[in-house]
């Protein structure tokens, strides 16, 4: 992530749940199911809590050995009623370009296109992309959300460590 989408993904991120720790990575669909903020933030939290679980169940039928992924299916479903019903549902999606619109908790609500990219060089990885359309309330957001990423890493900054090179 570059540290706008740092910025942007931020609730899911700081997610006490959701967010990374030593044992996982972030992840987004552990923050739909799991944490209460997700309604919050997830403007169309419904549509979004039906595509995670869709785009899961296309993952594990492309990878169901996967350990790490069972692992996370399980946990929803131990955890989440929602998660039990949408994952019996048996829908598959394959998830590639849309709109997504989340309320920002420093910027407000931001309506974003996303176009989600596969790497031929390395399949595991996609790269995902949002933009704003122009002269739009949530381009002016994205602005205001690059400033505030930048405020938060100067903030982050551990000044004990700063080299002058001359």
């Amino acid at each position: 992530m570059n540290p706008l989408a740092r910025a942007l993904y931020s609730p899911v991120l700081d997610s006490a749940v959701a967010g990374p720790t030593a044992r996982r990575a972030a992840n987004t669909t552990r923050f739909i199911y799991l944490d209460p903020a997700a309604r919050e933030f997830f403007v169309d939290y419904d549509r979004m809590a039906t595509d995670a679980a869709a785009m899961l169940r296309l993952e594990a039928g492309r990878n169901p050995h996967d350990k790490a992924l069972i692992t996370l299916v399980g946990e929803l479903s131990t955890q989440s009623e929602l998660f039990r019903q949408h994952w019996a549902s048996h829908n598959v999606k394959f998830h590639r370009s849309g709109r997504k619109r989340l309320r920002h908790p420093a910027v407000g609500e931001l309506d974003l296109n996303f176009e989600a990219m596969e790497l031929p060089s390395e399949p595991d990885l996609r790269l995902n992309l949002y933009t704003a359309d122009p002269d739009t309330p949530a381009a002016d957001g994205l602005k205001l959300l690059a400033s505030w990423a930048a405020t938060r890493a100067v903030d982050n900054t551990d000044t004990r460590h700063v080299h002058d090179v001359r």
